[in-house]
């Protein structure tokens, strides 16, 4: 039966205020939107809940073997390619598209990139995106006895660990953060990150996490942005011994692309209704020993996938 206070609900009723109260706008991509500046939304994760969409169908092994990749350090689109995670395809394609004036097809592409290790480093990198920055954000040390000269060091700040450190020894702090945003790496990414600032908060023994969202993708992004904000919250509440307590989602330019009326007039006509959960069946030595196996959603009964074309 549906649920009249349905986790869910907040997301339709600010999906349905961009469509009928946003501002149209031009884009970096040419398709146009309605945007809102300015939302949030909160879930609870008490009891393993987790808020997947139930209006339709989320790939939350996509999301999940995304953050896996981003704490990997990786940026080449090779590893996920592999296991079958198309989402991040579509930026390097256009590239090579561009450059060599051949319109290959996305899965021919995608081939070439798991087949050919040489071709994949030469147009399969995103930049310094995301998991460079999470685990590897440049450090720079003193390069000789001349004044002001410096030089990249070697391995860089891991702000992952130093977090899981810091929520260890330290659960009262407010620095219990870390961000992509590199100014001054942000041009030499493929997209600079869209969900950059991540925040935790530890009270009562639970932890719970803040994501601010500068730029938000609602129907393509958002829904995988609050699974793996939830799954992440749930990995770091693991590592330190603590329970999960709620998320915090926060957006800036909160957005929907005019080439999706239709899926969004589909999508506020269903209702939602049940109550998924995720779950850790391990506990990893570390952050970084997780794997897809470990992590299994059950309960999950959504509604048939609405598919919606990527602005690049």
């Amino acid at each position: 039966m549906p649920q009249a206070d349905h986790y869910e609900q907040q997301y339709l009723d600010l999906m349905r205020r961009i469509w009928t109260e946003g501002h149209t706008r031009t884009d970096r991509t040419g398709v146009g939107t309605r945007a809102l500046f300015g939302a949030s939304m909160r879930f609870s994760l008490a009891d393993d809940a987790v808020p997947l969409l139930t209006t339709k169908r989320v790939y939350w092994k996509a999301a999940a073997r995304e953050m896996l990749w981003f704490l990997t350090g990786d940026t080449n689109i090779r590893a996920l390619v592999a296991q079958g995670v198309h989402i991040w395809t579509d930026w390097p394609l256009d590239t090579y598209r561009r450059a060599t004036g051949e319109q290959i097809s996305r899965d021919d592409f995608e081939a070439r990139i798991v087949a050919d290790e040489g071709f994949a480093a030469r147009w399969g990198d995103l930049g310094p995106v995301y998991g460079a920055q999470w685990v590897n954000w440049p450090r720079y040390e003193p390069a000789g006895e001349g004044e002001g000269l410096y030089r990249r060091a070697s391995q860089g700040h891991n702000q992952i660990a130093a977090l899981v450190e810091g929520i260890r020894s330290n659960p009262g702090s407010r620095r219990l953060l870390f961000t992509g945003w590199n100014v001054d790496e942000v041009d030499s990414m493929a997209l600079p990150p869209c969900h950059m600032t991540y925040q935790f908060h530890v009270a009562d023994g639970k932890l719970s996490g803040l994501l601010f969202q500068r730029s938000a993708d609602f129907v393509l992004g958002v829904p995988f942005n609050i699974f793996a904000l939830a799954m992440l919250t749930r990995m770091l509440a693991q590592q330190c011994d603590l329970k999960a307590g709620e998320i915090v989602w926060q957006g800036g330019d909160v957005h929907l692309y005019l080439n999706h009326a239709e899926l969004v007039e589909a999508q506020l006509a269903r209702t939602p209704a049940g109550a998924p959960k995720l779950r850790i069946t391990r506990k990893p030595l570390s952050m970084f020993d997780y794997a897809i196996e470990d992590f299994e959603v059950v309960d999950y009964s959504p509604q048939a996938h609405i598919a919606a074309p990527v602005a690049v």
